[in-house]
């Protein structure tokens, strides 16, 4: 028997984090981040992180659980997402998994078996390429996998380090092209996805004001703190909100240029989640900025999908 999940999805500003919350107090829940920056420690403002008053008592799951040194791949993502939705569903609470890349999402939901190890591939392995990545840079490591699966690489741009890396694994462990894996579905999930938007127009005015918000709270003293660890050298220093502050504490940029850039870059990825979310998942969408009356269809939805396997 699958287990019921329930995800809230959408950009960063329409109410996510709130619309969780009132979902699991009624339909007795608990939530798991899926943000893959929230699981790491001291990172609070940048990445939106829930605070104790807004979680209202309900517990959740994956904040905090890795130091900015450490890295959190997709593989890690899906083993705690499914020791969490199993610690939830043993208490007879329904698990809500709130927030999280697509990417990450479809690999959860799909089950994807990369090679033979449901992507357990070593962290040696890893750590090779990345080290491959800093000494010579993202595109000889792009060309690396341009030369060894020609397939792969088309679908891959070169800056994305990360899903690079991960099909150069597939290969040098399983001696099989990443372009030539027949990901096996085996997911044990029976999933309902809501989706948060809004106008475009407002969603941007949202965004800026969010970080606007954050500045204020201490977003740029954050972001230094990260930045003297080791900035994009760490896995946690790549996250958009703390990445644009280091030119200018390097001098290079104006506070008010690395504001600029923060929202111009959460602005550009709200809309490429959006794309990502409309195109390869299955979403229930809902405008409740504009329309909070839709929480009614939203409650509806739920119970009906709850019910599905009573009748």
């Amino acid at each position: 028997m699958t287990q019921k999940l329930l995800l809230i999805v959408g950009p960063t500003a329409v109410g996510k984090t709130a619309l969780s919350v009132e979902l699991a107090k009624r339909f007795d829940g608990e939530i798991i981040s899926g943000d893959s920056m929230q699981i790491y420690q001291k990172l609070d403002i940048g990445t939106a992180k829930v605070t104790p008053d807004e979680m209202q008592g309900i517990k959740h799951y994956m904040l905090d659980i890795k130091r900015v040194e450490e890295r959190f791949s997709v593989a890690d993502f899906i083993a705690e997402c499914a020791r969490d939705t199993r610690l939830i569903a043993e208490k007879g609470k329904l698990p809500l998994l709130v927030g999280g890349t697509g990417f990450y999402l479809h690999a959860l939901l799909n089950g994807f078996r990369l090679g033979h190890d449901d992507y357990d591939s070593s962290e040696k392995e890893r750590a090779k390429w990345h080290l491959f990545a800093q000494k010579n840079g993202k595109e000889a490591l792009w060309k690396e996998l341009a030369t060894l699966d020609p397939k792969a690489a088309q679908k891959i741009p070169w800056q994305n380090e990360q899903r690079v890396v991960r099909a150069l694994e597939v290969y040098t462990k399983t001696g099989q092209l990443f372009s030539a894996q027949n990901d096996e579905r085996v997911s044990t999930y029976d999933p309902l996805v809501i989706g948060l938007t809004t106008d475009r127009t407002l969603l941007y005015e949202r965004i800026n004001q969010r970080v606007d918000l954050m500045v204020k709270q201490g977003l740029v003293e954050e972001a230094k703190e990260l930045y003297q660890k080791g900035g994009e050298l760490l896995p946690a220093g790549k996250g958009i909100g703390y990445k644009e502050f280091y030119p200018y504490f390097e001098g290079d940029l104006t506070l008010d240029e690395a504001i600029a850039q923060v929202k111009q870059n959460s602005r550009r990825y709200a809309k490429r989640q959006l794309t990502w979310f409309r195109n390869k998942m299955d979403v229930n969408w809902f405008d409740l900025v504009q329309k909070p009356e839709q929480l009614a269809q939203v409650n509806k939805l739920v119970s009906n999908w709850l019910k599905e396997d009573k009748k």
